[in-house]
């Protein structure tokens, strides 16, 4: 009787492994970080920590912007409601972002790659400390304190909401002081939103790099929503490639953040000369209307206003937002001169502030029961949406019983 080994030898299954082949490559434990990223090992007290560095020059763009700021800062900081951007020196600012074991935040969340980048002298230098396993986490957190130690300012992309709270955490938690708190917190972020929510599908710092700056990153970056995975795998099998393109996520996630920072100061230091699309006029408009800059405002709305590419939709918001603006002015015929045109347009508010301002300011009751009669009939031609209609019904229908008994009388 054949034995099974005999059986499988004639069906000529290999039997052993006198004859395979060598393996095609190394054990994915034979490639460590420092084979894989370009780096070294810095010494703290509490163990070494793997750094990656890497050092950008002056006339390195990003896209269309460099990453030295080119004019200063004093509307950024009278809209972030932080005086120290005005007036602290560019070698003070630091550019902050984290690669974390999960996106939920809370005492189970890490960061196993914190990015840094600061200015000095000549030199962007930019520093990625990584953690090979979670029991490096307070070398890491003290090589990052050493390098944040001459920083003033804290520059970040949504940092506020997640990366500055997700790294105090950490501090605290190793029973330290974090250096974030003492820094003046800029948070992009809350800025793009405010500066292209109406132009742009998503203010995405990935897609912002790409409609702002015109810089489209490698194939080796990698979606973030991949990366906690990518880095629980690296803890299993020790093996680090496929973290290199976190590492270069990382990287161009600060640098865009530098770049950026560049891009917009000179968009809200001269908004006439630099801004090419009419609704980010229209946008630094309202942001200087909030600040108080009447003047500027007045002047980015007028100017949006002419331009062929505002849609029609924001043209007409626009011209509300200027109206009122004139109005709290105490420029009543500035106002006026908008709501004729706006009148012209069909638009309903501006019957019903004619009316108000011929009734309250000019006595002119006749002519102010023409301007209420006028949006009434607007609002019968059935083009209003009917929340709006019932709210603008209400109002004018009241005006017109007051107006009819004050021509009467």
């Amino acid at each position: 009787m054949p034995t099974l080994s005999e059986k499988l030898q004639a069906l000529g299954v290999q039997i052993g492994a006198r004859n395979l082949p060598p393996p095609a490559s190394k054990p994915a434990a034979d490639y460590p970080i420092e084979l894989v990223v370009s780096g070294e090992f810095w010494p703290t007290p509490h163990g070494p920590i793997f750094v990656a560095e890497t050092r950008y020059l002056p006339a390195y763009r990003h896209g269309s912007a460099g990453l030295w700021l080119e004019t200063v800062l004093e509307r950024l900081a009278a809209w972030a409601n932080e005086p120290r951007l005005a007036r602290v020196e560019l070698e003070t600012f630091a550019f902050v972002d984290t690669e974390t074991s999960g996106m939920a935040g809370g005492t189970g969340t890490y960061p196993f790659l914190i990015g840094a980048g600061r200015f000095e002298g000549d030199v962007f230098r930019l520093a990625q400390f990584f953690t090979r396993d979670p029991g490096e986490e307070p070398a890491q957190l003290a090589a990052l304190a050493e390098f944040l130690a001459p920083c003033q300012v804290l520059v970040t992309f949504n940092g506020k909401a997640f990366d500055a709270p997700l790294i105090d955490t950490r501090y605290t938690l190793a029973g330290w002081e974090s250096p974030l708190p003492a820094l003046a917190h800029l948070d992009l972020l809350p800025l793009a939103r405010r500066l292209w929510r109406d132009r742009l599908p998503s203010r995405r710092l990935i897609h912002l790099e790409l409609d702002i700056l015109g810089f489209e990153r490698t194939g080796d970056d990698v979606p973030g929503f991949l990366i906690p995975q990518m880095y629980f795998n690296y803890l299993r099998d020790g093996d680090a490639r496929p973290l290199k393109g976190i590492f270069y996520h990382n990287a161009m996630d600060i640098v865009a953040m530098a770049a950026l920072l560049n891009h917009v100061s000179q968009l809200l230091a001269d908004p006439m000369g630099t801004v090419e699309h009419a609704l980010d006029l229209v946008a630094i408009g309202k942001l200087c209307e909030e600040l108080g800059q009447t003047e500027q405002a007045v002047a980015l709305y007028g100017q949006g206003l002419t331009r062929n590419d505002l849609p029609e939709a924001h043209y007409w918001q626009t011209q509300r937002q200027l109206s009122f603006l004139h109005k709290r002015c105490g420029n009543l015929a500035a106002a006026v001169e908008v709501w004729e045109l706006a009148a012209e347009g069909r638009q309903i508010y501006a019957h019903v502030e004619l009316a108000k301002f011929y009734e309250h300011h000019r006595r002119d009751y006749q002519t102010a029961l023409h301007w209420a009669k006028t949006g009434l009939e607007l609002l019968d031609a059935g083009h209003t949406p009917r929340a709006e209609r019932l709210a603008w019904l209400k109002d004018l229908k009241h005006r017109l019983n007051r107006l009819q008994k004050k021509v009467v009388s």
